[in-house]
């Protein structure tokens, strides 16, 4: 008798993998994750394995919304509706409806890779959306990620999305990194995490705008009044003691920005995710940052990571400029 074949595709799905502008990227099926990003052999993301779940959510699209939602429920047209429970520990229903969804690729070559998660009706969500999802790599291996969300239901659906990026650079310890944030407000929240109000930055230990070290601590919080730089985006970086940095941008759709520093991520002592968001949690509840899209229409932005990976040097954005 002849053993069966115990082999297929990685727990992940497919690698989808792109090469351009002395950058390499993988990013695979499951959740539209992005797995790994490396310029000139930096590492600008955390990374993990083809057959291992994205660790603290590492990577992936939070749509139609991002963070947590209260409980799971909410209301619409005076209805409760009751989201399925994705984080036991605290009780809420967690980054959205496709952090187990398979995306698959509409389009793809070695700089760009377009992927699309479906969202079909379901507890506590009665609508159908498509995510898309464009990677893309320009000719200075700067990376880009376009989240589009169509709703194709007869009604406006209510809807938000982001990402989860952990950033990093390269084999420097996040802890001695120097986190840059343009934010002037602190959401404040409860122990389970859920949005309680707001407060100025101004002359606490969490006003990162003129940069702080993000040092042994921890930190799992949001914030808004984000200043636009002269681009019109939002500009986020972690920065390096010898000068080399990764930034992360964001279109203004993106309002909102978490920041998670962690020491639970596998082989790291810590590890930060700067994650953008057009709306914070509980915006099923709270309306803040909520999209309600109409039938046949779309909600579409733009973020991305940018690295100077020469210390002390020209980057190599610049030189491509």
């Amino acid at each position: 008798m002849t053993a069966p074949d115990v082999g297929g595709p990685a727990a992940t799905g497919t690698q989808y993998e792109l090469r351009h502008g002395g950058a390499e990227v993988t990013v695979v099926s499951l959740a539209g994750a992005l797995r790994r990003y490396e310029v000139g052999g930096t590492a600008l993301v955390e990374g993990f394995g083809a057959d291992e779940l994205p660790p603290a959510a590492c990577g992936i699209q939070l749509s139609p919304w991002p963070n947590r939602v209260r409980d799971g429920r909410w209301y619409l047209d005076g209805e409760v509706q009751q989201l399925d429970l994705t984080e036991p520990s605290r009780g809420h229903a967690s980054h959205g409806l496709l952090r187990n969804t398979a995306f698959l690729a509409t389009a793809h070559s070695a700089r760009e890779v377009v992927l699309r998660g479906e969202i079909h009706p379901q507890h506590g969500y009665p609508f159908r959306l498509t995510h898309q999802v464009a990677y893309t790599l320009d000719d200075a291996g700067s990376l880009t990620v376009r989240q589009h969300l169509t709703n194709h239901g007869p009604r406006p659906a209510p809807a938000a999305f982001g990402a989860h990026p952990f950033l990093r650079l390269g084999e420097v310890p996040s802890e001695e990194l120097t986190l840059t944030l343009s934010a002037a407000t602190r959401i404040l929240a409860d122990e389970r995490l859920i949005p309680t109000g707001t407060r100025p930055v101004q002359g606490t230990d969490e006003d990162f705008r003129a940069g702080r070290v993000v040092g042994t601590g921890l930190l799992d919080a949001a914030f808004t009044d984000l200043t636009p730089g002269s681009d019109g985006r939002h500009h986020h970086t972690l920065t390096a003691p010898d000068g080399r940095s990764v930034e992360l941008w964001a279109e203004p759709d993106y309002g909102y920005v978490h920041v998670f520093f962690t020491d639970r991520f596998p082989g790291r002592h810590r590890a930060v995710a700067v994650e953008p968001m057009t709306a914070p949690a509980n915006a099923l509840n709270s309306g803040d940052g909520l999209v309600w899209i109409a039938s046949g229409e779309s909600l579409t932005a733009s973020w991305g990571i940018t690295g100077r990976t020469t210390a002390g040097g020209v980057d190599r954005e610049e030189t491509a400029r």
